[in-house]
């Protein structure tokens, strides 16, 4: 992952002529919601996407039962037990802890942090900031330091006088959602360099793929030779031992130190060798010192950040912009080598095709489920970083080739899929709606159908496991089922009314790719599929309604009732979810009653700041009639657009922005809510640009509808690899601050009173003029 040449000029145009941020980094806070946060969350000192993504851990060898809860840094907690360097979806390995003193090889607990090598520490200290992150350790005396380039890790401890420091390689144990080590080994190969791996079973993948695990390799160089070392398992130390092998197993080295004296660690790391960890290594940062590498991760974050510039507006806003966009860019990391090679889903070697300079010409990525994501990541990727869906796409396409079916989600390949379901076509379709077309397009879209029709031999791992039902009936039908990630068969599933809904939705995207393709059987197979949430809309209730094996609605029902035919929702929430038919649903429940309905349930969720209220749980919102901690309920805001009532969106847009928002690391994305790789924080950098795509690019001509947003200007980079235009510029005439609605538009000089731009017209760039004002123009929009 290079930064590119046009990467640069775009930072240098950025931070040339935008005067309200002089460093984009400075805008970002990555301490925001840092309480109950999943395991990729904090990790300020890596690059954008990258692999190498080292970190404090206040938690992290605690594990977690289920491999979805919160684990590793915890903003309540007051010890850090070590820098762990994996932090992915399912994978989590390689933990270094620095100290003086007695030596000690085990973590200990939050409550006895004596009894390990954790050390106490305070926020004062502490600063995070994209690609720096630096804090105290009180116990030792000693400040840590983390950066990396994008394979890898470089940490920098500075000691007190000492002739018992030490550096701890904890390899062997279970670091965050990375499940049970099955193996590790490190052995020392020269006095300066050492090199292993961890080898895991995540629980995601030990139940959607028997069998498989995940294996992360290190290469460590230190730039001081140390005065001693040896290997340790649990707490039994092998003083001069040179390699250790088994579960719990690990390495440390002892230093003498003057005061303030400094040990740099460069750590590459790899999924698919020792050999390729030391290429990243060399390739990488051979030649860099820290402080060069945190200079480069840092000028690369303000590039990318720097894509979107904002201006005026309030200063919390801005930071909540920034580090959501921070997020954005932070979750789904790299799992290719520079050299472009890769683990596939069977364990084998793969190798991504090179240019004529040797170089790959796109890189692998491990993912979460896309549960929810074409309304906020895939919007974001699409609008500024098409380069990187581009790549996504490539990277599942390869997966496809190579076990035959598209993967919901992956860590190292190996499926992942999180939710049971799979919208990974809905991604695809939707970047080639929108243009973003450098792959094989005719392979995509055998990906794509496949994905959407496919249920013969279909692995329990790419989800969709009751697709056979949904073809033959066109809905799934409802019956319990105990299997704790699926809750699905291929008669029927314990979610058959969200996974009804969802399954038509993915097969109208797929149905408009097939449409442009000219293949107009799968076309017409795929459009009958997509009305299938027709047949679950009870209209004696007006809600979605589940169906039984027998074809009668669910009796004792109740739409406030979550997991009975919903998943990680209910009726009042996904009643609204059908994204590529708005005006459907709106003619079914009827115009009037529609609007009047969302307003009132958006009054009711407000009472509950749009979610859990202040419990800090991931699922404290799932019986409410809305909840913005979790991805079903993302688009209805906008829905008042499609009702004739598109002032409600903007008042309801805004508010949700205020009051579920935050900026403290309790109240940050909810209170503790679940900000599933980027997701949350993306939804607020569409919102308060007042851009968003209810339908997530399904239409074969996407459109963004508008809202109002939170700062004066807004700037979009258009990049020329995809787009003919250079920049998009929103400008809003009032004060964004407090005017919460739009009075009129122009674009490029032209009125515009359409809720809706085109993307055609988005991507040619221009300027939209939004005219705010304190009291909603009702009239506005509405035509």
């Amino acid at each position: 992952m290079k930064v590119s040449l046009i990467t640069l000029l775009f930072a240098f145009w950025t931070l040339g002529s935008w005067t309200q941020v002089s460093s984009f980094i400075d805008e970002v806070d990555p301490n925001i919601g840092a309480a109950h946060s999943r395991w990729f969350f904090y990790t300020p000192a890596a690059n954008p996407f990258g692999m190498a993504k080292p970190a404090a851990s206040t938690n992290g060898h605690y594990g977690n039962k289920w491999g979805w809860e919160a684990v590793g840094y915890d903003q309540r907690h007051t010890s850090i037990e070590s820098f762990v360097n994996f932090h992915e979806f399912q994978i989590g390995g390689v933990a270094v802890m620095p100290s003086v003193a007695n030596l000690q090889t085990t973590p200990g607990s939050l409550e006895s942090p004596d009894e390990g090598y954790r050390s106490r520490f305070s926020r004062e200290s502490e600063l995070a900031q994209p690609g720096y992150y630096r804090v105290k350790l009180d116990d030792y005396d000693i400040m840590a330091e983390l950066t990396s380039t994008p394979r890898v890790a470089l940490h920098r401890y500075t000691f007190p006088e000492s002739k018992q420091a030490h550096l701890i390689f904890d390899i062997g144990n279970r670091q965050g959602e990375s499940g049970a080590v099955t193996d590790a080994f490190v052995h020392r190969v020269s006095e300066t360099r050492f090199e292993g791996f961890v080898q895991t079973l995540p629980e995601y993948v030990k139940n959607y793929q028997p069998g498989a695990q995940v294996k992360m390799y290190f290469v460590a160089e230190l730039d001081h030779s140390p005065k001693g070392f040896g290997t340790f398992v649990g707490k039994e130390t092998q003083p001069s031992s040179e390699s250790v092998q088994g579960p719990g197993c690990g390495m440390y080295f002892n230093f003498e130190t003057k005061e303030n004296e400094s040990v740099t660690v460069k750590i590459g790391l790899s999924y698919t060798s020792i050999a390729n960890a030391r290429l990243n290594l060399k390739t990488e940062a051979a030649d860099l010192d820290f402080d060069q590498a945190k200079k480069q991760a840092q000028d690369y974050w303000n590039s990318m950040l720097g894509r979107i510039a904002i201006d005026g507006g309030q200063a919390a806003d801005r930071i909540k912009f920034y580090t959501g966009l921070y997020h954005a860019l932070l979750g789904r990391g790299l799992a290719s080598d520079c050299n472009g090679a890769y683990v596939k889903n069977n364990g084998v070697i793969g190798q991504i095709p090179l240019d004529e300079n040797e170089q790959p010409l796109y890189h692998h990525y491990n993912t979460d489920a896309v549960w929810g994501a074409f309304w906020n990541l895939t919007q974001l990727w699409g609008i500024a970083y098409p380069d990187y869906l581009n790549e996504f796409v490539n990277c599942q396409l390869d997966i496809y080739r190579d076990c035959g079916w598209l993967a919901d989600g992956i860590a190292s390949s190996k499926f992942v899929s999180g939710v049971g379901t799979n919208f990974m076509g809905q991604v695809i379709a939707s970047a080639y709606n929108r243009g973003i077309r450098n792959y094989p397009v005719d392979l995509a879209f055998e990906a794509v159908w496949r994905n959407e029709t496919g249920w013969q031999n279909r692995p329990q791992g790419v989800g969709k496991a009751d697709t056979q039902v949904f073809l033959e009936r066109g809905y799934v039908p409802y019956a319990e089922n105990t299997a704790y990630y699926t809750g699905s068969s291929a008669e029927a599933s314990q979610f058959s009314a969200s996974h009804t809904l969802e399954y038509s939705f993915s097969a109208y995207a797929a149905a408009q790719m097939a449409q442009s393709l000219q293949k107009d059987s799968a076309y017409k197979q795929l459009i009958a599929l997509s009305s299938g949430w027709e047949k679950l809309f009870d209209p004696s209730t007006g809600f979605i309604r589940p169906k039984d094996i027998q074809g009668n609605f669910l009796d004792n029902f109740d739409p406030y009732q979550v997991w009975r035919g919903f998943q990680e929702g209910n009726a009042y929430q996904y009643t609204f979810y059908v994204p590529h038919d708005p005006e459907g649903l709106i003619k079914k429940i009827g115009r009037k009653k529609f609007t009047q309905r969302l307003d009132t349930l958006f009054l009711k969720a407000q009472e509950t700041a749009f979610g859990g209220g202040k419990t800090i749980d991931a699922f404290a919102g799932l019986q409410n009639v809305y909840n913005h901690g979790n991805q079903p309920s993302l688009h209805i805001a906008w829905l008042f657009n499609f009702s004739g009532a598109p002032w409600l969106t903007q008042k309801w847009v805004r508010q949700i922005c205020h009051e579920f928002y935050g900026n403290d690391g309790i109240h940050g994305y909810g209170y503790g809510q679940d900000e599933d790789q980027g997701q949350l924080g993306a939804w607020y950098v569409m919102a308060s640009m007042g851009l968003f795509d209810v339908k997530g690019g399904s239409d074969a001509e996407p459109n963004l509808q508008l809202g109002t947003p939170l700062f004066q200007k807004v700037r979009i980079q258009l990049h020329p690899d995809f787009y003919p235009g250079q920049e998009f510029v929103i400008e809003v005439k009032g004060n964004p601050a407090t005017q919460n609605y739009i009075h009129s538009a122009t674009f490029n000089g032209k009125s515009h009173t359409n809720f809706q731009l085109s993307w055609d017209d988005f991507i040619k760039g221009g300027r939209l003029i939004l005219n705010a004002s304190d009291e909603p123009n009702k009239r506005w929009g509405t035509k």
